[in-house]
């Protein structure tokens, strides 16, 4: 499962304290047996902060390199002995279930547009989706993918299965949650942190930083996609619960400028794509040289079908241990498909509690896989 960026945050700090504490930062991986040719591609310096920055921003490229990152950090015996290097340690965990699944993957052993079950985390149905996603991610002409839906139907559990396929895909989804109070000002400034540049080479937005004042819409747009376009690896820019903005609000054009400025920045494989979760039909139209660049999607609530074919799908990639083969394994899954079916949806319609029919599905479904693993 891979780490959020407030995990990735913690992964710095512990960076910067415990591993970069000597003024030879590059010996100090060479203890750690860090690859040579990656630690001279390293622009390392005196400064602990600066270097953990750059660390883990070269140590996100790739999984292997998330894996050997935490593996270097839970090592240490200052950090080993505190209560925080078991969620490092979880951190590890997860990074190498990442790893596990992306080699199963890479050897054509599962279809990663089809997966439903990452670790801890589970994503059920939304078939729709995932062949929407095969086309968004093989075509580049597309980068504006709308996802529609009432609520709580699902439209923010997207971004659950964007992050894994990201993790799998090589881009990295930069979500902002939107909500009535949002400006493109507020907007801007959070797309403008997952821009973030360690390397320092790249214009900063408000260079003279004389006040506190934003570019026009169009520039800023412009430049959050050159930024974007210029990252090692692509971003996905997630606006999620669109239908919540005022109808007057702002950003709806900041929208239509992000898509306009990825439209006339066009890069192939390594430009942005924008993502747009909770916007309907009825909502403010996207400039209309966009109208050949788009997929959609409709979100819906999970029913006792798509829990059927989830824990089939899981059972069968991952089955019992002892199980026997022909018409007797199959009667085996099929008991278990039904008995995870009916203890999902018992604790999806009790009664009580605040979360959403959609969360408590989820919840549910999360909890029998992790029950399952643990026999």
């Amino acid at each position: 499962m891979p780490l959020t960026e407030e995990e990735w945050g913690l992964v710095r700090e512990w960076t910067q304290e415990f591993l970069f504490h000597t003024p030879q930062p590059h010996v100090v991986l060479e203890l750690y047996d860090f690859p040579p040719e990656f630690i001279g591609s390293l622009a390392l310096g005196a400064v602990a902060a600066d270097n953990a920055r750059v660390l883990v921003h070269a140590s996100r490229r790739s999984i292997g390199g998330q894996v050997k990152l935490v593996e270097a950090l839970v090592a240490i015996d200052k950090f080993s002995v505190l209560p925080a290097v078991n969620k490092a340690k979880n951190f590890l965990e997860r990074l190498r279930a990442d790893r596990e699944l992306d080699e199963e993957i890479r050897g054509d052993k599962r279809d990663k547009f089809l997966t439903s079950v990452f670790g801890d985390e589970v994503f059920i149905g939304r078939r729709d989706l995932r062949e929407t996603l095969r086309t968004f991610l093989d075509k580049p002409s597309k980068f504006v993918l709308l996802v529609d839906g009432t609520p709580n139907s699902g439209r923010s559990y997207t971004y659950t299965f964007l992050r894994h396929l990201g993790q799998q895909s090589g881009f990295r989804p930069a979500r902002v949650t939107l909500s009535p109070t949002s400006t493109a000002d507020k907007v801007v400034r959070r797309l403008a942190e997952y821009v973030d540049d360690p390397t320092g080479y790249l214009a900063s937005l408000n260079p003279t930083r004389l006040d506190d004042s934003l570019p026009s819409l169009e520039d800023a747009a412009h430049w959050l996609v050159r930024r974007a376009t210029a990252l090692e690896r692509p971003l996905w820019l997630v606006l999620d619960e669109c239908d919540t903005l005022e109808p007057n609000s702002d950003v709806w054009d900041l929208i239509g400028q992000l898509g306009l400025a990825i439209y006339e920045q066009a890069h192939g494989d390594r430009s942005p794509r924008l993502v747009l979760l909770g916007y309907g039909p009825t909502m403010h139209q996207l400039p209309f040289d966009l109208r050949a660049s788009q997929c959609q999607d409709t979100a819906r609530v999970v029913e006792p079908r798509d829990l059927h074919d989830f824990f089939d799908q899981y059972f069968h990639e991952s089955p019992p241990a002892g199980l026997g083969e022909g018409q007797p394994a199959e009667e085996e899954i099929g008991a278990l498909v039904q008995l995870a079916v009916e203890e999902v949806l018992r604790f999806a319609n009790a009664p009580g509690g605040e979360e959403s029919y959609m969360r408590r599905i989820c919840r549910a479904a999360e909890g029998a896989v992790r029950v399952y693993q643990s026999l």
